[in-house]
């Protein structure tokens, strides 16, 4: 039961941070942008910024004391592997404009068209990225 419960309530905290910030700031809850905004020189007002991202991994260290086994996991593909497939994620959600998490908490539930199909997008694109790796390469990637 608790593999339902934990993501459900991480499900509502995600939900309740992002409407909060849209009610307090007038901001979009977008990771990518929030990250980027930091490192960009140009953009203004980049103190929130930071204590939002500083939350985000304070948030993530607490966790690890409290609730280790959280955060066990094994990685089956190579360094390499992983490594590239950051950098297109990144490089993914630099082009458009925004994270799926970003788009598909935020954007859609805000019923953007634009953020509806870059979710659907991003979602379909990873499923033939894994498709192809772990059915015609057999998963040796």
């Amino acid at each position: 039961m608790s593999e339902f419960i934990t993501p459900f309530y991480g499900g509502v905290l995600i939900g309740a941070a992002a409407l909060l910030m849209l009610l307090a700031n007038g901001r979009i809850l977008g990771v990518s942008g929030i990250v980027g905004g930091i490192l960009n020189s140009s953009t203004r007002n980049q103190s929130w910024r930071f204590y939002f991202v500083v939350g985000l991994l304070a948030g993530g260290v607490l966790e690890s004391f409290g609730n280790p086994s959280v955060f066990a996991f094994t990685i089956s593909r190579s360094w390499v592997a992983i490594v590239v497939a950051g950098l297109l994620v990144g490089y993914g959600a630099r082009l458009g404009n925004g994270c799926t998490s970003g788009h598909g908490i935020c954007g859609v539930s805000r019923l953007s068209r634009r953020s509806t199909l870059a979710t659907i997008l991003f979602i379909a694109t990873g499923a033939a990225v894994v498709f192809v790796i772990n059915h015609l390469l057999g998963g040796q990637i």
